[in-house]
């Protein structure tokens, strides 16, 4: 019977699945898939607007527009007037110097913590930096590497010395003689214009 009505492959296996499930069989049977198709939306009526057929607007009476209170007026609130004295005074400027001049206000300026750094000695730095250098050449000559770093680092020295001299005579006599000791040499009191190291 299937064969006869020409029934798709489809809709053939849709009626024996029914029959299977003990289903009623289907009203309609869509030809190409399971899926059932979407009724179009029904379409609802256009609201029509009715006008009047006789073409004179419709005026409110006086009274009803009165009783709306479109024709009340605000009361007047009178706001913060300005001083009369400065006023005076602005003016006057604007006529002697052709400027207005703004006021500026005062703003409290943060207190400023000052931070207590302690004053390096430049002496002390200059001392520590010659210890620097006779470690450095100390580590030198532990290595094997004298030789090299020698004439550099006692160069540096003397020139440290010689900004130390112009500093402070005193300490610095005492420095040249414990620097003296540490190298072994003897420093000249003629070369303390020249600045140089006598070995």
């Amino acid at each position: 019977m299937m064969q006869e009505s020409k029934l798709t492959c489809f809709q053939q296996r849709h009626l024996v699945n029914c029959m299977k499930r003990g289903d009623a069989f289907p009203v309609h049977c869509y030809p190409t898939s399971s899926r059932e198709p979407e009724f179009p939306k029904p379409v609802l009526p256009k609201i029509i607007l009715t006008t009047s057929l006789c073409g004179r607007p419709h005026l409110r009476p006086a009274e009803i527009c009165r009783a709306g209170n479109a024709y009340i007026r605000e009361k007047f609130k009178p706001q913060a007037t300005r001083d009369i004295e400065k006023e005076k005074e602005r003016l006057q400027n604007i006529l002697a110097t052709g400027k207005d001049k703004v006021e500026k206000k005062t703003q409290k300026k943060p207190v400023k913590v000052e931070e207590t750094v302690p004053e390096v000695d430049r002496f002390n730095e200059l001392v520590n930096e010659i210890q620097d250098r006779q470690n450095f050449l100390s580590e030198m000559k532990a290595l094997g590497q004298s030789k090299a770093y020698q004439g550099i680092i006692q160069t540096e020295i003397s020139q440290k010395l010689r900004e130390m001299e112009m500093i402070d005579k005193q300490r610095t006599a005492e420095l040249k003689g414990a620097i003296a000791k540490s190298f072994n040499i003897s420093i000249k009191d003629d070369n303390r214009s020249t600045g140089h190291v006598d070995q």
